[in-house]
């Protein structure tokens, strides 16, 4: 199934729905949920995902799983996805906070195969069948089950006027930006800055500015943007000194996303 909302769907008897959506550049999904589970993977493009407890970068090759219920805003840069829609109750190991994990070629083409099936909606899904779709789907499954999350989640703070804080620097992170001066803009003293992101976050507000800056990076490296327009961009002197703390924070040099571009599946 192509380009139809899962609302128009959802009454299916069937467990698990794949759809097919092209998205503008640009485009942003405002804050909502799903009954289903879902399973969100960007044929091409990056996608930035939201939700109250934090932010997930999604790469190519790359996709997230979102629990049943849990409201989400999502933002794309030119994507295409292929969702899964899925019954909590095929799928009671599902993570209960957004994860994002990686997608091997095998379960690509499996994902992309499950939107080009013709399925009949008011049929239920019988596993114990023989036949193409019950197999994909049922390898599907078996696929997302052993995924491991990547580390690519940017916890966000309860705190509103630390949230807020936060927030802006997503939209313009930079180098130059200091934890001395989040705290004065609070009124409160680093020491106690320190503590209250800690507490809410597991984060320094070092580690978590650098984290910022690491996943506002990654979607312009894999879009194939330079390292040093990255680096110039978030405030680096030289692209070396971004190159090192890219590496040291997400335990990839940038060339390894730059590498990360996909071709778009044909049709």
């Amino acid at each position: 199934m192509r380009n139809i909302a899962i609302k128009g769907v959802d009454h299916s008897r069937r467990s698990v729905l794949a759809i097919g959506t092209d998205y503008p550049r640009g485009h942003a999904l405002a804050a909502h949920d799903h009954r289903r589970a879902q399973f969100l993977f960007a044929v091409n493009g990056a996608m930035n995902v939201e939700t109250e407890d934090g932010e997930w970068t999604v790469l190519p090759s790359n996709a997230v799983m979102i629990p049943a219920g849990v409201v989400h805003a999502v933002t794309m840069d030119g994507v295409s996805t292929r969702s899964l829609y899925i019954e909590p109750s095929a799928v009671p190991w599902f993570p209960v906070r957004c994860r994002v994990v990686a997608v091997s070629p095998l379960l690509r083409e499996l994902l992309v195969a499950a939107v080009d099936m013709d399925v009949e909606l008011n049929v239920e899904d019988d596993f114990s069948a023989h036949g193409r779709e019950t197999a994909v789907v049922q390898l599907i499954l078996h696929e997302l089950r052993d995924l491991a999350p990547l580390p690519v989640e940017l916890p966000l703070p309860r705190h509103p006027g630390l949230r807020a804080l936060c927030t802006r620097y997503l939209a313009g992170p930079s180098i130059h930006d200091s934890p001395a001066r989040w705290a004065g803009r609070l009124h409160i003293s680093e020491r106690t800055l320190h503590r209250l992101l800690i507490s809410e976050t597991g984060m320094s507000a070092s580690s978590w500015m650098q984290r910022a800056c690491i996943l506002h990076a990654l979607p312009k490296l894999s879009a194939g943007v330079s390292v040093t327009s990255v680096a110039s961009e978030l405030g680096y002197s030289t692209p070396a000194a971004f190159a090192a703390m890219c590496t040291r924070v997400s335990g990839a040099p940038p060339s390894s996303y730059r590498a990360r571009v996909t071709t778009p599946t044909p049709g």
